[in-house]
């Protein structure tokens, strides 16, 4: 397994701290709004990255915090009325929601800043007794100069850089670059005791307390999107770096930016789309598959357009789902000529096996490449073409419908993996139960059995078309139609499928 890391910007083979064991740390969000599309596509890409080491065989220890402190919560709950705390409470759990609509898993952990502001205060002290630290009217800022590493992680010169985001330039700091630990509260905000102040902690502190706290130093990756970088992730090696004299984190993984329809997200431009309100109109599954068929490093550009051939892709996957279920239960019900079903079936099966293992290796080889997970899709796809293929004329020996039930168990364990969790069990739909009455009426049949039921009805449509008697050809052909089946004419015979 390879991974892209940002820190050396090549790729790494990927060998954890701990053999075996993965410990992974992601930024969760600022709870201030619902989250829109671009934050889900980063949760989404790492979601699917921790569920392929679990696959692989890893013990993962996937840790997300919460940001529920900050001024742009602050800011929403004065505009509303509301403290700071209800804000975070509200869009804290809209977020958890939004995530699991979206079919991403719960971290093993989810620590929260106004938690762990105890263990800030730690790693605050010991950043000021070693002189990485200043302490400036209640205020505590990072000394960035006394961390000669500064800018690893971004490539920048630090002679060369300008404050970053969330930094505001204030005359009290020893140097414009350096970076707040720990803000003094003003008049009405939420505010912790502290040794320097009453007030809360920046917002780089908490993400290097946290993973510090669950995970150690050194641990194996740290995720989040290319936004990120600078200067939220260079702050957090620098002051987790120069706290404790140890890597922080050997692996650095960060998600490519999104687009609509090539336009820069923006609400000004009128295309600002937040998740819980894509996820009305189009299914979560559709649009993991959407996101999953670009790299995770690669900008990602959403279109409806795009989101309606994802959508198709779908279908088209469970179609070919329920009708390898469907070939399999009604394996060989339509008699074949002799001398030539057990040719064809051990080519079909051969086939078919050949095209599961290859499918599978593809899969790996693709997520071991630094988590491709584009070229996992198109290898699925491979198999479910396939699996269709082997099935097309109908007849079915015990030999292949085995190979179709590998074909069948490949498809949704591979989607599973992808966090593509199909309905039903993959697609596998119940015979219609009315049809048991449709063939009482049409055929005489007797029997309580609907995949009986549907084998008399196929065999008197044959029948009556032999005897040119259309019109009750027709009336099954009708009948089934209503329970959502078609009959397919096969060089082998006629089949039924899943409209």
């Amino acid at each position: 397994m390879r991974l892209y890391n940002t820190l050396t910007r090549t790729k790494e083979e990927f060998v954890p701290v701990t053999p075996g064991k993965v410990a992974f740390y992601i930024c969760g969000p600022t709870v201030y709004n619902f989250i829109h599309i671009g934050n889900a596509r980063s949760f989404l890409s790492f979601d699917v990255i921790r569920r392929y080491l679990e696959y692989s065989g890893y013990e993962v220890t996937y840790v997300q915090n919460i940001t529920d402190v900050d001024d742009k919560i602050i800011n929403r709950a004065n505009e509303e009325g509301r403290t700071a705390a209800e804000v975070a409470a509200e869009y804290t759990q809209a977020f958890i929601d939004s995530m699991h609509a979206l079919g991403v898993a719960d971290p093993t952990i989810r620590p929260r800043a106004t938690d762990e502001i105890d263990t800030m205060l730690g790693l605050i002290t010991s950043l000021i007794a070693s002189g990485h630290a200043y302490e400036v009217e209640g205020d505590v800022y990072f000394s960035v100069r006394s961390f000669p590493a500064y800018g690893k992680l971004s490539g920048r010169d630090i002679e060369q850089m300008q404050s970053g985001a969330r930094v505001e330039v204030d005359q009290r700091k020893h140097d414009p670059l350096d970076f707040a630990l720990w803000k003094a509260a003003k008049p009405g905000e939420p505010s912790w005791e502290s040794p320097w102040s009453a007030g809360r902690p920046g917002w780089h502190i908490e993400c290097s307390a946290m993973s510090g706290k669950y995970l150690g130093c050194p641990f194996d990756i740290h995720a989040g999107g290319d936004d990120l970088v600078f200067p939220h992730h260079e702050n957090e090696i620098a002051q987790s770096e120069a706290a404790s004299g140890v890597t922080f984190a050997n692996y650095w993984l960060h998600g490519g930016m999104l687009t609509i329809d090539k336009a820069k997200m923006s609400k000004s431009e009128g295309n600002y789309l937040l998740l819980k309100d894509v996820l009305q109109i189009v299914r979560p599954q559709a649009l993991r598959l959407l996101m999953l068929q670009t790299h995770y490093r690669s900008p990602f550009d959403y279109s409806r357009e795009r989101l309606d051939e994802a959508t198709a892709a779908l279908e088209r996957i469970e179609s070919a789902l329920r009708n390898l279920t469907w070939a399999v239960e009604n394996y060989a019900v339509v008699p074949a000529a002799p001398n030539s079903i057990d040719d064809r079936n051990t080519s079909w099966t051969c086939d078919l096996l050949a095209r599961i293992e290859a499918t599978r290796r593809q899969f790996a080889e693709s997520m071991d490449d630094d988590f491709n997970t584009a070229g996992a899709v198109a290898a699925l796809f491979e198999l479910v073409t396939a699996g269709n293929a082997s099935i097309k004329d109908g007849i079915y020996g015990q030999s292949h419908q085995l190979a179709v039930i590998d074909a069948h168990d490949a498809i949704v364990e591979l989607l599973g993996v992808l966090g593509v969790e199909l309905e039903q069990g993959g697609g596998e739909d119940p015979l219609p139960e009315e049809a048991v009455a449709l063939a009482a009426e049409l055929a005489g049949y007797k029997g309580v059995l609907a995949a009986e039921a549907l084998d008399s009805l196929l065999r008197l449509r044959q029948d009556a078309r032999a005897q040119k008697n259309w019109a009750l050809a027709d009336a099954v052909r009708d009948g089934l139609a209503k329970l959502e089946l078609a009959i397919e004419d096969t060089s082998s015979g006629p089949r039924l499928v899943r409209k």
